[in-house]
């Protein structure tokens, strides 16, 4: 399986392991910008702001990737 088949699959695909790995990098990715005061160092983000942060970014990112799989798959059709 090349990169852009691998890419696809994860991106498009309805079982439960693309589906879990794809909430575990939203999951990922949300903690990272949650975090990013701590590992940039130069500014504090509030605890409050950081949940708000978190779900925030999974909200975004799961349409995201649902229209990157979508657009994918005309790609490659």
């Amino acid at each position: 399986m090349n990169i852009k088949e691998l890419w696809q699959t994860f991106l498009s695909s309805n079982d439960w392991r693309w589906r879990m790995a794809r909430t575990i990098v939203q999951g990922i990715i949300g903690v990272f910008l949650a975090n990013i005061d701590l590992i940039v160092g130069s500014f504090v983000i509030d605890p409050l702001w950081k949940g708000i942060i978190v779900a925030s970014s999974m909200t975004f990112l799961s349409p995201i990737m649902a229209e990157l799989g979508k657009h994918n798959e005309e790609v490659t059709a």
